[in-house]
This record gives structure tokens, C-alpha cells and sequence, in this order.
């Protein structure tokens, strides 16, 4: 049975034509004989591209493939990782809400460019230390989606910005370890975290705030 229905299936394929410029590529990691959720992720990702000829899917294996897990910083799965920006990760599966985040990280990430403001992209600039962002999420938040984008967007405008969704229901040790009581969560270098869709000047406010905290050992 599809996971994209037959209502949604022409409007996302109309979307992607319009919108996409250059080709992108999802890269899937898996291990179908010990993860839940990794059979779905990855046939979502399979018909997604089935949408758009600009649209790529390429399947690894964690444990076969551990090398290639390794390069692209994968620890957990199932996760996708938007190539062409190895910092625009997603662990879970990103549907319900999360399913439109995906198609617009596929339309910035396919015309390098975002919607930042010019401010904010000024801002952004100026980060040169390592910073990692996980934004825990459910299906079923209307909020989450805003979070994640903007985590995205900040890992798509600075290389040195590693921007995570993370679907808090199929990774309950990261919930538990990061007390997620309610989504989006947002959990920046480990010292800074806050609940709720922050508008986007404020989220960025809160990565400043993360690079002046001392490093967790």
C-alpha cells in the first residue's frame, strides 16, 4: 500500500516540477532485520522519488556499510540525509506534518538557496565553531515542522551547522535522554534546549546563546 495517497501523490509531483531546479539526492540508511520503522522510511523515500525525475534515492545498509555511515556522520537509524548538504539530516521517519519539511528542504536544497532573511543570513555568517542542532518532533505537531525548517535552513546557509530532525516516538532513548516532555524540543551542543516553534531571529538568538556555553565534557 502507497505511504503518499493517490490525493496527494499529483499535488506533490506538480510541486516538485515547479519548484525543483537541480537534481538531489536522498541518501537512506537501514537495516531492515532490527529496525522498526526502516522498511517505511525508506519506501517513502522510493515513491517520493518516483515523483520527480529530480529527485534520487541511494540505500545503504549500516552494518554492511558502516564506512559509508561513518563518512556521513549516521549513528542511529532509520535516517536520511539530504546530500549535496550532509548537515540536513533526518532520524524517524518524516511524515504527517514532517512530510512538508522534506519537500521543502528538497526545493532549497535544489536551488541552493533559502528563505533566511538577509539578517539572519548575515548572522549566520559569523559561525565558525561546530554547532548541532536536534529538533525533536512527532507526526502529529503542527509546530514541529516550522523548527526543523529553520534548524535545516541554519545547517543549509553554514557548513559548520549540523541541523537533525528527530521523530521523538521512534527514538524514546533520545527523548528520555534529553527530557522531551513536549515537541518541537530543540536541543542545541547539548547546553542549550528550549520547547516551542521560536520565530526565526529568536531560534538564531538561541544558537549565539549555545556557542558562548562552555563544552559538556
Amino acid at each position: 500500500m502507497p505511504l503518499i495517497d493517490d490525493e496527494t501523490r499529483p499535488r506533490v509531483a506538480d510541486l516538485l516540477s515547479k519548484r525543483m531546479k537541480d537534481e538531489v539526492k536522498l541518501v537512506v540508511f537501514t537495516q531492515e532485520f532490527e529496525c522498526d520503522y526502516c522498511r517505511e522510511n525508506r519506501e517513502l523515500m522510493e515513491e517520493l522519488a518516483s515523483l520527480s525525475d529530480k529527485v534520487k534515492v541511494e540505500v545503504y545498509d549500516m552494518a554492511r556499510d558502516a564506512d559509508r555511515a561513518r563518512e556521513f556522520g549516521v549513528a542511529n537509524i532509520p535516517a536520511t540525509v539530504v546530500d549535496g548538504n550532509r548537515n540536513v539530516r533526518y532520524f524517524g521517519v518524516p511524515s504527517g506534518y514532517e512530510f512538508s519539511s522534506l519537500l521543502d528542504d528538497l526545493i532549497d536544497a535544489s536551488r541552493r538557496a533559502t528563505d533566511l532573511s538577509p539578517a539572519s543570513r548575515e548572522r549566520l555568517k559569523a559561525i565558525s565553531k561546530p554547532v548541532h542542532i536536534q529538533v525533536f518532533v512527532t507526526p502529529t505537531c503542527p509546530y514541529c515542522p516550522r523548527a526543523v525548517r529553520l534548524a535545516h535552513q541554519f545547517a543549509m546557509e553554514n557548513p559548520a551547522i549540523r541541523a537533525d530532525m528527530v521523530e521523538a516516538t521512534e527514538f524514546p532513548h533520545m527523548a528520555n535522554r534529553y527530557g522531551v516532555m513536549a515537541v518541537p524540543k530543540v536541543v542545541i551542543n547539548e547546553t542549550v534546549s528550549f520547547e516551542g516553534a521560536y520565530p526565526e531571529a529568536a531560534f538564531l538568538d538561541q544558537v549565539f546563546l549555545a556557542l558562548q556555553q562552555p563544552p559538556t565534557s
